[in-house]
């Protein structure tokens, strides 16, 4: 499989991801740019999560049928959003109950597009897209509230 470069120009790997993009600032999703995207990918999915929370992985964003490109823009809805753990299809910014949380901006080059509900979760999404992968990469982001 090959390995795609997610980054981002508002942070980068392993380090705080601006209050703007947060539950204590504007609340949109971050610009993130993707290099390596395979010739053949018909779409690209998008997972953002938070394995840090106690409860267990928080999904802030599952979008999928991005076009294939090398950018999303920031506030943006590139794609068919699913719900997310908030039971939302939008983004949700990082917003930890307490301590430093690491936030997963995973993307996914698929040879296919996927024929989802609106109404899919991240799970559905995971299952769905097995076997189409043809790439994948991840931006891992930092965030703790300064209350």
């Amino acid at each position: 499989m090959k390995e795609l470069t997610v980054s981002s120009p508002a942070f980068e790997n392993n380090k705080l991801i601006p209050a703007k993009y947060t539950c204590d600032g504007d609340n949109v999703n971050p610009p993130l740019t993707i290099e390596g995207v395979p010739d053949e990918t018909k779409s690209l999915v998008l997972i953002v999560d938070d394995p840090d929370c106690p409860t267990g992985a928080w999904d802030h964003w599952i979008v999928w049928n991005i076009p294939a490109t090398s950018k999303i823009e920031e506030n943006a809805v590139p794609g068919t959003e699913g719900i997310n753990t908030a039971r939302k299809h939008s983004y949700g910014g990082p917003c930890p109950p307490s301590g430093t949380h690491r936030y997963f901006f995973k993307v996914y080059a698929l040879d296919t597009k996927l024929g989802l509900s609106p109404n899919s979760r991240k799970k559905d999404v995971e299952k769905a897209m097995q076997g189409y992968i043809l790439a994948k990469g991840e931006l891992v982001g930092l965030y703790r509230r300064s209350r």
